[in-house]
Formats: C-alpha cells, sequence, structure tokens
C-alpha cells in the first residue's frame, strides 16, 4: 500500500512539474518568439531530466521515469520550436 501511494505521489508530483511547460509551448507556437529562451539553460535543463530518467531507471522507479520522460518531451518540443523560429530571426 505504502509503494502505491509513493508511486501515485509521484506521477501527481510529475504532472504538475510538467503542465508547467504546456503555457510556454503553446506561448511560443502562438508567439514564434523564442528569443528570451537560452540554448544554454534549454541544454542544462535537458541534461538534468536526462539523468532523472537514468535515476528512476537505475531505481526501477515508474513515477520518476514517467514523469521526467513527460519532462523531456515537452523540452525537446520546446527546443525544437526554439529552432525553427530563431532561424526565421536570422
Amino acid at each position: 500500500m505504502a509503494s502505491e501511494l509513493t508511486t501515485a505521489l509521484g506521477l501527481v508530483a510529475g504532472v504538475l512539474t510538467t503542465a508547467c511547460w504546456v503555457p510556454q509551448i503553446v506561448r511560443a507556437a502562438r508567439t514564434h518568439s523564442t528569443g528570451d529562451l537560452s540554448w544554454h539553460s534549454l541544454l542544462a535543463l535537458g541534461s538534468g531530466i536526462a539523468l532523472w530518467i537514468a535515476y528512476g531507471a537505475v531505481l526501477a522507479d515508474p513515477a520518476i521515469m514517467a514523469a521526467n520522460s513527460a519532462s523531456f518531451l515537452a523540452l525537446l518540443t520546446l527546443g525544437r520550436l526554439k529552432r525553427r523560429f530563431d532561424q526565421v530571426v536570422e
């Protein structure tokens, strides 16, 4: 029971922290503007998230792996938008 509760807690936390990317992605897609996003910060955050996924895999923790995989996909989407819109500006 405690293990299921811990996993549920981790999944809820993951949904909440991953959902914070949705407004940024929507805004970037709508305004075609990502100039205020730093490649360095996106790369640092992406690296940290990748390490969290690896950590979750080592622990075999589905909540850590799922939440961070979703965050990584959101970050990749934002990176793709940045690459596309930065090319338009240049």
